[in-house]
């Protein structure tokens, strides 16, 4: 992906230089999408916990899915404090930090023996780590590397995390199945560690760091530290919240976040292993799931840079509704035909609607975009942390899954018509200039 034109950049004490054949944009990306990749070992464990730990420590599946509600919920609610610190200390700093804690997380839950321990280790630690490494990261990268092609780029670090999915989940259920569920927690540990080294040596900040232009964009000077991170992530908040696009997109992605991860990657598994499917083959579908994720996504960001972000969100979340209400009746020992169209489908919209819901934030509240990003993700999680729960719990009482797959299909098609109704800006995202 060759920049096309010959943009002039500067460099620190010099003149200006011709910008790089290949711009350094993308090698950056590039190195973000390693880095999304390896942090997902982290999002594919949950639902491969909940049997194992159900029978060996005896906890219920409400316990466990509480746990991994509180994982969800911070991974949300961190995001937009995450892209302020991102502001203030560098994006190399933040993403190195959360890895840590990432890893340190994982390890403790390996010498667990009480239900408060899961939730301290993998839903707090591992909640706030994940939220650092969450998807403001992706649109940190994006606002400042990339002026042109941000929809396509969007689309493609978005897609990272589909294909860590993809690589870790088989190794992961396999390890679960055969050498029991600690040895897939000290994967994680050392997956999340092992990507600090490319974030601390490869990663740069800002365009100007290396004395660039952004990729399609004109070259500026670095801006200076932002200081008081929490309070300008409040602030742009409380602004934002006075807008009426930012409850509908705020309201469409907490139902994205209870239909996919609250749902889908928590309870599809254990789900699945009800009607008599081994836990590998489960775990193999979603992964399967992560192959066209990745197309869908790369997709939509295409899609999002020729067509209205708003109906590109209403048809995905539509098509997403159906097809969980067909789910109940798809379900078996074995993996059949209907199934495997269900898994391509699902998987093809599965965070598609990630670039619109990006497009619609850039539109309406411009240069802090990212920041209301995180707020909207925050309520991703927050719907995706509900449903983790209530999952469990509706088959604590009901004995299946059923309910919750019709109920989820029921919200996506609300979020199908609250995204049709999101207004365009009547004037430039300009919310927080005055700010």
């Amino acid at each position: 992906m060759a920049q096309t034109t010959e943009t002039p950049a500067r460099t620190p004490g010099s003149g200006p230089v011709r910008a790089p054949r290949v711009h350094r944009a993308w090698f950056v990306a590039a190195v973000a999408f390693v880095t999304i990749i390896g942090a997902a070992a982290f999002a594919s464990l949950p639902g491969l916990l909940i049997e194992p730990l159900h029978a060996e420590l005896h906890w219920s599946r409400g316990t466990i899915g509480f746990a991994v509600s509180v994982n969800l919920a911070l991974y949300g609610l961190t995001a937009p404090f995450a892209a302020a610190l991102m502001d203030r200390f560098g994006i190399r700093r933040v993403v190195a930090v959360a890895l840590g804690v990432i890893a340190l997380g994982a390890l403790l839950t390996v010498w667990m023996t009480a239900a408060w321990q899961l939730v301290l280790y993998w839903g707090v630690l591992v909640g706030l780590g994940s939220g650092s490494m969450a998807l403001a990261f992706a649109a940190t990268v994006t606002n400042r590397w990339f002026t042109a092609r941000r929809g396509l780029v969007t689309g493609l670090l978005t897609a990272a995390g589909a294909s860590g999915q993809l690589i870790f989940l088989p190794l992961l259920s396999w390890l679960v199945e055969h050498h029991g569920w600690r040895p897939a927690s000290v994967t994680v540990a050392l997956a999340a560690l092992a990507v600090v080294p490319f974030v601390w040596l490869l990663l740069r900040d800002h365009p100007a760091d290396v004395g660039l232009a952004p990729y399609g964009g004109e070259y500026a000077a670095k801006p200076a530290p932002v200081t008081g991170a929490a309070r300008r992530a409040v602030t742009v908040l409380l602004k934002a919240a006075r807008t009426g696009p930012f409850w509908l997109l705020a309201g469409s992605f907490a139902i994205c976040g209870a239909s996919t991860n609250g749902l889908v990657r928590t309870h599809f598994v254990p789900a699945a292993h009800d009607h008599g499917m081994p836990i590998t083959a489960a775990a193999g579908l979603l992964a399967v799931i992560g192959v066209f994720d990745v197309v869908g996504t790369v997709a939509s960001g295409w899609f999002t840079d020729r067509f209205s972000a708003r109906r590109l969100l209403a048809v995905y979340y539509a098509l997403r509704g159906i097809s969980l209400c067909f789910l109940p009746i798809l379900l078996a020992p074995s993996v059949h035909p209907p199934m495997l169209f269900f898994i391509v489908f699902y998987g093809l919209d599965w965070v598609a609607t990630v670039p619109p819901t990006m497009a619609l934030c850039r539109e309406h509240f411009g240069a802090d975009s990212a920041i209301v990003f995180g707020w909207v993700l925050a309520s991703h999680q927050v719907g995706a942390a509900a449903v983790a729960f209530a999952g469990g719990l509706a088959r604590d009482v009901f004995g299946t899954y059923d309910v919750v797959w019709y109920a989820s299909g029921a919200l996506c098609a609300a979020a199908a018509l609250m995204a049709l109704v999101i207004s365009r800006p009547r004037t430039e995202p300009a919310l927080m200039a005055g700010a």
